[in-house]
């Protein structure tokens, strides 16, 4: 009796354990636009290394004002870019960044990001890094099966 308790126990701490990892993620279609791109210059002002995606914000000085405006692009997750030439090191504040991404969706200043191309320091000026866009990620498979 108290085995098939604790066993309960068990199996509801790791289905609420699960259930938090699964809402935390999202899907791209519910936040960002597969049909409006856009490319955006910019200077980083932060990034988040962390899991389950990196995020860059960058200043984006607007043409028409002249006034800065901070953009935020969400990348693949760590593992993900790592495999893909990144080192955390390859975003310095205060970088001077072209970020091709996707829109959000609510029109705020955020975009799921297909690729980073570097212009300023840490790493290589004129490196085009891809992104891990969760978009073409998406297609990839879709297109695998």
């Amino acid at each position: 009796m108290k085995s098939k308790i604790i066993a309960g126990l068990l199996v509801t701490a790791l289905g609420l354990s699960m259930a938090g990892t699964a809402s935390a993620h999202h899907s791209f279609a519910a936040e960002f636009d597969g049909d409006k791109t856009i490319k955006l210059e910019g200077v980083v002002t932060k990034v988040e290394w962390t899991n389950p995606h990196v995020w860059i914000y960058f200043n984006v000085k607007d043409a028409a004002t002249g006034k800065n405006a901070t953009w935020g692009a969400e990348l693949g997750p760590p593992h993900l870019l790592q495999r893909r030439g990144w080192l955390r090191e390859s975003l310095a504040l205060g970088s001077k960044i072209t970020v091709d991404g996707f829109l959000a969706r609510n029109g705020t200043g955020r975009v799921n990001a297909k690729s980073v191309t570097l212009s300023g320091t840490g790493g290589q000026p004129g490196q085009k890094l891809d992104a891990g866009s969760s978009q073409i990620e998406a297609n990839a498979k879709e297109q695998a099966n």
